[in-house]
This record gives C-alpha cells, structure tokens and sequence, in this order.
C-alpha cells in the first residue's frame, strides 16, 4: 500500500506505513536484521510547521498551493513522533569540488569545497543523504575534525536500538553538541530526515510546510576588482538574476568601487551588502552614506560588524533603519538560540540568517519559530555547499514559505557538479519537483 492517499488537494492524507518502520524499542543483537511484520495502518494527527509570515513572493499557482497546504501536508512534528527509524549503515567521506573561481570574503579566501558528504541507510532501504560544509573562520570544523566527528556519529547510529525519528535527532544533538559540531551535527540530521521523508515517500518541502514547491534566490558576488565584479553582474544580469548578494568588509574604497562598476552593468538589481564582520560600526555607517549619495539603496545589510560587537551592531541597525529604511541582518551574531535570543531582546538587528551549518537541522527550525514569534524577519543562506545541502534547505525554505531574503546560490558558484538528481535549477528559480526527499544523491563509491 502506497504510504501516500491523497486522490484530490483538498482531501485529508493518511499514513499507512509497513511495521518495519514502526515497532517499538527493544534491545538489539549483535547482528541487525529487520524484522518482516504484518502492514499496520496508522492516522496520526499531523501538525504543521508553518511561517506566519507572508512575505516570501510566490506565484499564483504556488499561492493556490499554500492554501490547500494544510489538507495535504505531513507535519515534521508528528512524523518525529510516529516514525521509527533503524539504521544499519551510515558513514562519512570527504566531498572535494573545486570553485569556478576563488572565493573571497572578508575573514577568509576559499578555492575549492573540502566538505563531508553524509550517507544514512534504514532497515527498510530507504537512503538519505546530508552534506556538512566546511568553512574556514565560519565553521568551528576543519574537514577532518569533521571527518572524525562523523565517523562516531554514524557509528552511533549503528549500534542505536530502533527508536523513534525525534529520539534519534535528540541523540545526535547529545553526540555533536553546540556550535563546536554545528556543521556535522547538520549533515547527520539532513541525512536522516532525508532517509525519513524517503520511507513515507514525500518530498521535503511537503514535510517542512508545503507552502510552495519553488524558491527564488540570489547570486554572490565575491571580493572581486571592480572589473570583475561587472562581468560578473552582467552575466548574472543576462542568466536573470534580479538580487546579487556582494560581498565586502574588506576595503572600504574598493567596496564603493565595486558598486559602481556593478551599477554601471546591471543598473536595475537589487542588492545585498554582506561584509562577514569586516566593518567597524563608523565605516558601515560610512559605506550606507556614501551609498545614499551614489542613489544606491540595498534591501539588506547583512553582518556589518564582528559577531560580539552587540554595540556596533545595534548602531548600525538603527542608523540604517531611521535614516535609510535599511533592514541589517545579524548571520555570524546568530549561532544559537541564546544569540538569537538576545539579538530580539535588545533590538540589534531586523532580520536572522538561518544557515543550516551554524546551527543544524533542528536548532534552526527552533530559532525560526523565535523569530516568527517576535516578528523579526527571516533570510535563509549558506557556507560553501553542493546541491546535498542546498537542496535540504531550499526545500525547508520552500515549504515553510516564511523567508524574505533567500540565499542559497553556492552551487552555482562551483566548477563541478558530483550531486545527481535533485531539484531543477533554471537561473535564479530552484523547482522542487523530485518524489521523496530532497532527491540529491552521489556516486558514493567514487568519493575517496
């Protein structure tokens, strides 16, 4: 019996789900087998996990598709609850992708991707799939810290009893704690979610929201020359990228150079400013001025300041918003629910960056739903990543539906592409159209 009945979009779905999912928890042998028992039927209240906010632009039909939503829709919440999970392989291997070209921020200088590809098999078949991203001065991890990390993790998962998919993320939340293991914490729980809605046999955008089955995002415009900076904006003018994310912190002169060439091609973008806690609170400042006068307004300032400059932070939020209506979005500040606490409280920043490698799986959906409760805007972005965990948080994205501001662009950044299947990139719309999952995968044998 397929696990999914849903004849029509307003109708009510039901889970019918084989009992070697779902029994209880008991003690294991050595050696694992699964067990083969009757189907079972099961009719869980399913609870949504839904935004509040409405801003994220969608299209008429994707509209339609939000508000059949609740009908149709698995909710994450109770899936942790109903679902039980049982694995029998799980491993860690280096994923190695070189960069089309380097890439440069304010703290660091990247030339290829030397992140953790995450393989997770269940009892039942089903394989997920998680990518933990490593980037130096963002991530706490180096790729064989993160290596190392894996490996116990999954062989942790291993030896776990059977249990339920929520008591298995609470475990691998205790096995890689905090911001120290936030990157490897993330691809575990992507591969295991994605092992989970593979099972049920949903796409990930319907587990997370069903809100829409599509994203708009950005493209990064690294610390470049001004010369290449304008190629660049016109060629992602001509691919029809309408919001570049720049990048710069690093000179203050040559930033406002950089937005002159980029103007000077691609007059009617939209920009983001990102300087990756490159500026102190006056230069910022300084930069949104001379921006002012050049008739340049960005939708948003991302990190202008260091991470625990709370002051610098504050003041830029307000001088941006008062004087320029300038929304300043805290992304390095944010690695934890305290941060995001406190960045609430006292009114430091308008908008949180939601990456999935600073806080996981897990802790980002519980500063979500901080976020959405105080109001405080939301924007979805990433490390250095393949289409594994693009496609992980461009699904969430898509189904919760609550982003204002998507950045999730990294992809197109790299020379190679290893991750076969997945969502459909055309341009700046990333279409989720696989059956389960998020549908990425990799030639696992041919990672080293």
């Amino acid at each position: 019996m397929d696990p999914i009945r849903s004849p029509a979009l307003g109708s009510s779905v039901h889970i019918a789900v084989s009992s070697s999912l779902l029994f209880p928890t008991k003690p294991r042998s050595q050696t694992k087998s699964c067990p083969w028992h009757s189907p079972r039927l099961l009719r869980p209240q399913l609870l949504l996990l839904r935004c509040a906010d409405t801003s994220t632009r969608r299209s008429p039909a994707a509209a339609m598709l939000a508000q059949t939503a609740e009908t149709t829709t698995f909710g994450f919440g109770s899936l942790k609850e109903t679902l039980t999970i049982d694995v029998i392989r799980a491993e860690g291997r280096p994923l190695n992708v070189p960069l089309a070209r380097p890439f440069t921020i304010a703290s660091s200088r990247l030339e290829r991707v030397g992140n953790v590809a995450i393989r997770v098999e269940l009892c039942n078949g089903s394989v997920g799939w998680g990518e933990a991203p490593v980037l130096p001065s963002v991530t706490a991890e180096d790729q064989p810290t993160a290596l190392e990390a894996a490996a116990a993790a999954c062989k942790a998962l291993i030896q776990n009893p059977p249990m339920t998919l929520g008591a298995v993320l609470t475990e691998v939340g205790r096995l890689l704690p905090g911001h120290d293991f936030a990157s490897v914490r993330a691809g575990v729980e992507m591969a295991l979610i994605d092992a989970a809605a593979s099972s049920i046999r949903i796409p990930l955008w319907r587990l997370f929201g069903g809100a829409s089955n599509s994203i708009t995002t950005d493209i990064t415009v690294p610390i470049v020359s001004p010369t290449e900076a304008a190629e660049l904006a016109a060629k992602y003018c001509r691919q029809g990228f309408s919001t570049l994310k720049l990048k710069v912190g690093k000179d203050l002169n040559s930033d406002i150079e950089v937005l002159r060439a980029i103007r000077s091609v691609h007059p009617d973008c939209s920009f983001i400013l990102d300087a990756n806690e490159g500026y102190k609170a006056h230069q910022a400042i300084e930069v949104l001025d001379k921006l002012n006068a050049m008739g340049v307004t960005p939708i948003l300032f991302e990190q202008p300041v260091h991470r625990d400059d709370w002051e610098g932070l504050y003041l830029v939020s307000h001088v941006a918003k008062d004087k320029y209506n300038i929304s300043v979005a805290a992304d390095e500040s944010c690695r934890s629910a305290d941060d995001a606490h406190k960045i609430i409280q006292g009114n430091l920043a308008h908008v949180i960056n939601i990456k999935l490698a600073k806080l996981g799986v897990i802790g980002a959906l519980e500063i979500i739903n901080i976020a959405k409760e105080s109001g405080l805007g939301l924007m979805i972005g990433g490390m250095v990543e393949t289409r594994l965990a693009m496609g992980f948080a461009g699904h969430l994205a898509a189904g919760l539906g609550c982003f204002s501001f998507v950045d999730l662009d990294t992809p197109l950044l790299l020379s190679d592409d290893p991750v076969i299947g997945g969502y459909e990139a055309l341009g700046s719309v990333y279409n989720f159209s696989n059956p389960r999952g998020h549908g990425g995968f990799l030639h696992w044998e041919n990672l080293s």
